[in-house]
């Protein structure tokens, strides 16, 4: 399983959502909360390639995007080969 990086705010729901469908699929991750760590935010800023809002999800190396983008891999059952490639 590759390693899952997302950044996250406690305030926002999009990351608790997307952080909800990593734990229903049994996916370890490790986050990155942007307010208790504000210098974190510039290197998410340039992983994403200038994304700013959270959260910034990253499989890997592979920049997934946010948590609609998240849902749309699950949604086209692309998410579970994403995770073991």
């Amino acid at each position: 399983m590759k390693l899952v990086e997302i950044y996250t705010s406690p305030l926002c729901g999009f990351c608790h959502a997307a952080k909800r469908l990593l734990n229903e699929k049994g996916v370890s991750f490790s986050e990155v909360n942007v307010l208790a760590q504000p210098a974190r935010k510039t290197e998410m800023i340039q992983r994403a390639n200038g994304g700013r809002t959270v959260p910034q999800i990253f499989v890997g190396e592979t920049h997934v995007g946010g948590c609609d983008d998240l849902y749309a891999l699950e949604r086209a059952g692309k998410l579970d080969s994403l995770l073991v490639a």
